[in-house]
């Protein structure tokens, strides 16, 4: 799939009705959300209207694997129909759509595309796809709304969609179950509204349908980044990647992570197309430290008891010098089990906090 290239009014020419000469519209909401995000999302979702005019595209972390359910919970929730996307869906006032599982959701012209392109933060639905591909099609006619989640998958969205002249809005952290995300957002972009619930729909309310101002173009940063979440091949096969090389390898394949920055806020993404934020990429470091750490654990227990057998087969067998041998060895591998077990156990009881305002990056 290759991206249509935006427009002065934010987009290429719309397929559902909308031409060039018409006034441009806020028309298009992309609401994120992680953990804590489904009471969030059915509390906001089913305070619009059944006449809302706007478009809502919405992504939540979900598993790769299995089902989801939120549409069917917040079709229930209120006035609008709401479905999962599917591959050319039209962009319609007064519907939601939602990501399915395992897919990113993206915006062109005036339809949705799904996309198995490189996941970004850990994740596919990645929000930051969502926010960045309507951003760079769509412009200023875009509101970007953030809800409860982890760590900071977004902020980089929310950067896009107001550096095209759109409108950021953001649940207040306070309320959200889970502050990160919202928070992340917030200190990333000069959003427009932070708010609770109920506040942020009358917001959406107030806001969509409203006449658009003029927008900057899209960078070619950010019609890239978008062209790689939709597996454009043009834009996979480049020679040249944007920014310059971290020294920071890929945890997804290992590759080298370059270091990117748009709107003051910086990046990292691979060749071939996975894309980390500071805290993300601080949270998946930890991870595989720990998973590190266990596999290090287990190796020196088996060979401490596996010593421990060979010390006691050669005392058995009158070799007293390598039973003594193999049980150094046994006690070694003990007591280096024991210090990488108190680290793992200081790791739990001190984690460190990975949201966006523990990470040094943009400071």
């Amino acid at each position: 799939m290759t991206a249509a290239a935006p427009n002065e009014n934010g987009g290429s020419p719309e397929k559902n009705g909308h031409e060039r000469n018409d006034v441009v519209k806020r028309d298009i909401v992309v609401v994120g959300a992680s953990a804590g995000g489904v009471e969030a999302l059915r509390e906001l979702i089913g305070a619009l209207p059944a006449d809302f005019p706007a478009a809502v595209l919405v992504v939540l972390h979900v598993p790769a694997t299995g089902g989801s359910a939120l549409p069917k919970i917040l079709d229930r929730a209120g006035a609008l129909p709401v479905k999962h996307a599917q591959e050319g869906d039209e962009m319609l006032p007064g519907t939601v759509l939602v990501a399915p599982p395992d897919r990113h959701l993206l915006v062109y012209d005036g339809r949705v595309s799904l996309s198995a392109g490189p996941v970004e933060n850990g994740h596919r639905p990645a929000v930051d796809v969502l926010f960045r591909s309507a951003a760079a099609t769509k412009g200023a006619r875009v509101i970007g709304v953030i809800l409860s989640g982890a760590l900071d998958d977004g902020a980089a969205g929310m950067v896009a969609v107001k550096l095209r002249g759109g409108l950021g809005m953001v649940q207040d952290p306070d309320e959200a179950l889970y502050d990160s995300m919202p928070r992340a957002a917030a200190a990333a972009a000069a959003v427009d509204h932070v708010l609770g619930i109920r506040d942020l729909a009358d917001a959406l309310v107030k806001v969509a349908g409203e006449p658009a101002p003029d927008d900057p173009p899209a960078s070619p940063l950010m019609v890239t980044e978008a062209a790689m979440a939709g597996l454009d091949s043009e834009a996979l096969k480049a020679s040249d990647r944007p920014g310059e090389p971290s020294g920071l390898s890929c945890p997804d394949c290992n590759g080298v992570l370059f270091l990117i920055e748009e709107g003051g806020l910086p990046r990292f993404r691979c060749r071939v197309g996975h894309a980390w934020s500071p805290a993300s990429l601080v949270a998946q470091q930890t991870s595989a430290f720990e998973t590190a750490l266990w596999v290090a654990l287990r190796t020196l227990e088996e060979k401490a008891a596996l010593t421990l057998e060979l010390a006691g087969r050669a005392r058995t067998n009158g070799h007293r010098l390598s039973a003594e041998q193999f049980d150094r060895q046994s006690q070694e591998a003990k007591g280096a089990a024991e210090l990488v077990r108190s680290l793992i156990s200081r790791m739990g009881e001190g984690a460190a906090d990975t949201s966006a305002s523990q990470v040094p990056f943009g400071e």
